[in-house]
């Protein structure tokens, strides 16, 4: 029976849950939270199901009346929770590790019981200068100088298409924004820059703007997997020569494949002396700037015209959270701003209204799971635990390299190793196409295995052509325990 003396599921009256019962059920689901974090590691990262598993045990429509609370729990204990891939999992290793941190969704949940729509001041005064304040926190705290404003958006790929769409803002006399580029005589082909191993969303971003996939020049890279500054400046050329528009390189600091990091300051030597616009996804190794000692692998980004980083990929915080910061704001607006009459409110004093800086009007208050974040850990707690991270990379990576059947295929900056299994029998062999083919059924036969053990989940890619088997380490759950029974994983699957 419910405290009011109904039947459970028999509710009346039209208005919502009651205080009293969202209480109760509100402190049912953190035990149920704290017990997940408290248990994760006991799961198979990967559970075992197929798809379709779920749409055969659930219901082909939702119940026309209500259900209770206890119900709802039940089914999500039996079918939801053991049946996710556990991205809290210590064992998870793969992909770049999105780990929620306790403060972290502590600030999440009061987000959501706020419901703040952060889309103008007005409307969300508090919401928009917390905003305001945690971007400055983040610009300060990863050693950026104050001439970048910025604000929180859901992902990189949406952060890179903003900057997209404002370095073709950019360009003198262009007008795309009122007059766009289908039809139009006389536009030249505008030519967008990235390296070999830039992110798809770049690509996607062309393909939104208008700029095409076509017009995307991928350049070459260089032993480490960064971009060749001497190709960059070559294309540059040769587009001008032939008629076309560059306008913009998008440099990668910390690439999805490898973690490698473009030349930044040379790339921005060449954006300067060009006119272009230059955007840094620093999606993933962004983050590494709040370690003092690291900071210098990213030398040069701080000439950028648009920087992106992902705090949900490196920095603890629950997905989603990607923190654009850009030099001209002005572009952003000139781009993006459509303020009809029911939006324009009045009101003294200077504070932005986000909607203007974007596509989207509604946006989430995403801002206040990272203050609670910054003020639980501090930026000095958040280094501490990154610095550990790139130490237990540090410490894989030797292990492989004084193992003669193994090797790494990339450096190692960050906390990202790249490795493959090479039995010495066939070193030196590795171009003949049967040995290659060989050895990238070989190591993807590991990558399986291990992962169908359950205790740690990786994931790979393909460098020149090589597969390989990609570690990443980016938990506060994940110990050196984790690393070394990854280790002992793959070398247990390549003896059989």
């Amino acid at each position: 029976m419910a405290k009011d003396g109904r039947p459970d599921g028999e509710r009346s009256g039209l208005g919502d849950m009651g205080a009293e019962e969202f209480r109760a059920a509100a402190h049912r689901v953190a035990d149920l939270a704290a017990d997940y974090l408290e248990r994760v590691a006991r799961y198979r990262v990967l559970p075992d199901v197929s798809p379709g598993f779920l749409r055969g045990v659930l219901p082909a429509a939702a119940p026309a009346g209500p259900e209770p609370l206890e119900r709802i729990l039940r089914d999500y204990l039996r079918w939801i929770e053991p049946h996710v891939t556990h991205w809290q999992h210590p064992g998870f290793l793969a992909y770049f590790p999105s780990t929620a941190s306790g403060p972290g969704i502590l600030g999440e949940w009061l987000s959501a019981a706020l419901n703040s729509n952060v889309m103008l001041w007005r409307n969300a005064p508090a919401s928009t200068e917390l905003e305001e304040t945690v971007v400055a926190w983040l610009r300060r705290a990863f050693g950026l100088p104050e001439a970048f404003d910025g604000m929180l958006t859901d992902t990189a790929s949406v952060s890179s298409l903003l900057s997209m769409v404002a370095a073709r803002q950019a360009v003198p006399g262009l007008e795309a924004r009122e007059e766009g580029l289908a039809g139009r005589p006389g536009v030249s082909v505008l030519r967008l820059y990235c390296s070999e191993e830039a992110h798809s969303s770049i690509e996607k971003a062309a393909v939104v703007a208008g700029i095409g996939r076509r017009n995307v020049v991928r350049i070459p890279v260089d032993a480490a997997y960064r971009m060749r500054v001497d190709e960059l400046a070559r294309a540059i050329a040769d587009d001008r020569a032939a008629g076309r528009r560059p306008f913009c390189v998008a440099a990668t600091a910390g690439t999805t494949s490898s973690t490698s990091v473009d030349p930044l300051e040379e790339v921005a030597e060449v954006c300067a002396r060009e006119g272009l616009w230059l955007h840094v996804d620093a999606a993933y190794a962004g983050s590494a700037a709040i370690v003092p000692e690291l900071r210098p692998l990213l030398a040069g980004w701080e000439r950028a015209d648009s920087i992106v980083v992902n705090p949900h990929k490196w920095l603890l915080t629950p997905f989603d959270a990607s923190l654009l910061l850009f030099r001209r704001p002005e572009a952003y607006r000139e781009a993006f701003s459509v303020v009809p009459e029911y939006l324009r409110t009045r009101r003294e004093g200077e504070a932005h209204d986000y909607h203007e800086y974007g596509i989207q009007l509604g946006r989430r208050f995403r801002a206040l799971k990272l203050w609670f974040l910054l003020r639980w850990f501090g930026t000095d707690g958040l280094a501490a635990r990154l610095r550990e991270h790139c130490r237990l990379a540090r410490e894989l990576a030797g292990w492989v390299e004084a193992h003669a059947d193994w090797e790494l295929l990339a450096p190692v900056p960050f906390a990202t190793v790249c490795l493959r299994h090479r039995p010495p029998g066939l070193a030196g062999r590795e171009e003949e196409p049967a040995v290659r083919a060989e050895l990238d059924a070989r190591n993807q036969a590991i990558l399986e295995a291990v992962n169908r053990d359950g205790r740690v989940f990786l994931s790979h890619t393909r460098l020149r052509g090589r597969f390989a088997i990609r570690v990443s380490i980016g938990s506060p759950r994940t110990d050196e325990s984790h690393v070394r029974l990854c280790w002992e994983l793959l070398r247990g699957a390549a003896a059989a």
